[in-house]
């Protein structure tokens, strides 16, 4: 009686496995990739010599006042960026979740859409052609993105939000910004907050990469050092980077647990 399911049960996943097998194999064709390249004995030297060139790090005093002033930049970047757009996602929270009715409703649902539709990438170039080349630009190309994320992000917490204690207020006579933030606001606050910390770490990273384009902070030294072939400086800023986001990671932990011990 039960061997009927199973065996269907099975047929369909072989299909998925040799669909997806299928598919798999014709990107590899279209693209003409194969991997078995990384594996010759040419290529693995040439890895192995590409690989040796980043050692030993520039440790040098100068070299490395350079880095503790990039890193300062990209955490700047990254932490305003993430404040501005949280401040002013709190503000289209309100219209989001519907709270000023359904038109007020999609026209910022579609503002945040396109936000975060496009890449923090896209932002940035589009902000240095604006503003020029500096952490200006990186600021501005996160705070757009990040705005877009956590306005949708915040209005969706908000629309889900038992709206008792709001409505409660309102019908003692307050408006509605009042309601928001005494009947609603502190019940949510603690999510807000972790939406916000988790957006930080993102940018953290973010901010790291839009140098590339000129938008300031580890990103543009690492550029600048690998375009002049300074494989040992690439090495430094790479290794920067990466304890950047580990520290980046423990604040965040530290923070998150902070907030639950608060609550409880």
């Amino acid at each position: 009686m039960n061997m009927q399911p199973t065996r269907q049960f099975c047929i369909k996943c072989l299909l998925t496995l040799l669909i997806v097998f299928g598919l798999t194999m014709s990107s590899f064709i279209y693209l003409s990739l194969n991997p078995a390249n990384l594996f010759t004995l040419e290529a693995m030297k040439n890895m192995a010599e590409f690989i040796g060139r980043f050692f030993p790090p520039d440790l040098s005093a100068d070299f490395l006042e350079k880095i503790s002033y990039g890193v300062l930049q990209t955490l700047a970047i990254s932490a305003l960026a993430t404040l501005i757009a949280a401040a002013i996602s709190i503000g289209l929270a309100l219209p989001v979740s519907g709270r000023f009715g359904s038109l007020a409703k999609g026209l910022t649902r579609f503002i945040c859409n396109f936000l975060r539709s496009v890449p923090e990438l896209v932002w940035a170039a589009l902000m240095v052609l604006a503003v020029g080349l500096g952490p200006f630009a990186g600021t501005l190309a996160l705070t757009l993105h990040t705005t877009g994320v956590l306005g949708r992000l915040f209005g969706e917490t908000l629309e889900n939000h038992p709206v008792t204690s709001s409505n409660a207020l309102i019908l003692s006579g307050s408006g509605r910004i009042a309601s928001f933030l005494y009947g609603t606001l502190p019940g949510i606050a603690s999510q807000l907050l972790s939406y916000s910390l988790y957006r930080w770490e993102m940018n953290i990273r973010m901010a790291t990469i839009l140098g590339f384009v000129g938008a300031g902070g580890l990103g543009q030294m690492l550029y600048y050092e690998l375009s002049l072939l300074r494989e040992a400086q690439a090495s430094t800023v790479i290794i920067a980077m990466l304890l950047l986001v580990i520290l980046v990671d423990t604040i965040s932990s530290k923070l998150r647990r902070i907030q639950m011990h608060n609550l409880g």
